[in-house]
């Protein structure tokens, strides 16, 4: 590994200088579209790599490098980095970036042209920790697809907008617990990790940024309910979120009627909202699907055994302004 800066002394990685150098060698003016707003300050990723508690046995991936200034602090403290970028400029350069500044680490870096919603596999050894700025429109996407791909994943540490760190750690009963939340909760334990100002971005984004911590659970949960089915209840729920659960279920389950016989028997109330149930309540609603009805005309529930689906399309790259609420 290469020996640590001083905090005056980026070392190998990028500074302000470097990041707009760089960029106007290669042409590059950061979009909004592709949410490119590239770290331009060597001691926010150092504290963003601490903060992921990066080994030095681990295999990251990097969604979005952009100019590489995360790339390069984390090989620095992992055994491997994958990145993922979708941006053509941007995914050429990259690999002549890490040469120059870590020649002797290059051989632990892999890069990946393509978009991160398309990823199915990775070059070389399992990912066991994901580290990454967002793109600010695709975060929750994104981040999603990467945990649900990759189980290998064991700890994730990501910056996102400020609101959607909020949002993936809420807990229930908060005012922006909802589906971000929930889904996040199905993979991990989730928490705020810090925030990040404004001024250490090029260019400055219009909104502050966050970081989210997520810790895989050690152990598969237990239920029968396949995660599309959960995930169906979920998004359900909050489709219509200042409706009961009998109301809001209501097209999910096939009637008002045979949503409230799922929700007594999984023991929540007919009359609760999603904001208030816990992931493990989504669980034992999806287990009660409702099936079809018997020749007397009653419900009756079933387990479902299928796999999940495939996730939709987005694009990735650093971060952007958005709506916070696009992921749903």
């Amino acid at each position: 590994m290469s020996s640590s800066p001083t905090p005056d002394d980026p070392g190998p990685l990028l500074g302000p200088a470097d990041i707009r150098r760089l960029a106007a060698e290669l042409g590059v003016r950061p979009t909004k579209q592709r949410g490119q707003n590239f770290v331009i300050d060597a001691n926010t990723v150092r504290r963003i790599v601490r903060a992921a508690g990066v080994r030095p046995d681990d295999v990251v991936v990097e969604v979005g490098p952009g100019l590489g200034s995360l790339t390069l602090a984390l090989l620095e403290a992992a055994d491997r980095v994958t990145a993922v970028e979708i941006d053509d400029v941007l995914a050429a350069a990259l690999p002549t970036t890490v040469a120059a500044r870590l020649p002797e680490r290059a051989d632990r870096f892999e890069l990946v042209h393509s978009d991160a919603m398309r990823v199915t596999e990775l070059p070389g050894p399992a990912p066991t920790a994901l580290v990454a700025n967002l793109p600010y429109n695709v975060a929750v996407p994104v981040l999603l697809h990467m945990l649900a791909t990759f189980p290998t994943i064991e700890r994730t540490l990501v910056m996102v907008q400020a609101e959607v760190a909020d949002r993936l750690a809420a807990r229930p009963g908060s005012k922006v617990y909802g589906v971000p939340s929930v889904k996040a909760a199905w993979y991990a334990d989730v928490k705020r990790a810090g925030a990040i100002g404004r001024n250490v971005f090029w260019p400055a984004p219009n909104v502050d940024s966050g970081l989210v911590s997520l810790v895989r659970h050690p152990e598969p949960r237990e239920t029968g309910a396949a995660q599309r089915d959960v995930f169906a209840v979920v998004d359900a729920a909050f489709a219509q979120r200042r409706k009961t659960l009998r109301a809001a279920l209501a097209g999910w389950a096939g009637s008002a009627a045979a949503a409230e016989a799922a929700l007594l028997a999984a023991g929540v109330s007919p009359r609760a909202r999603g904001e208030s149930l816990t992931i493990e309540e989504f669980i034992a609603i999806a287990e009660q699907k409702p099936a079809a009805t018997g020749s007397d005309g009653a419900w009756t529930g079933s387990r479902t055994y299928a796999a999940p689906a495939a996730p939709a399309t987005a694009t990735a790259d650093t971060t952007a302004d958005a709506d916070p609420e696009g992921d749903r």
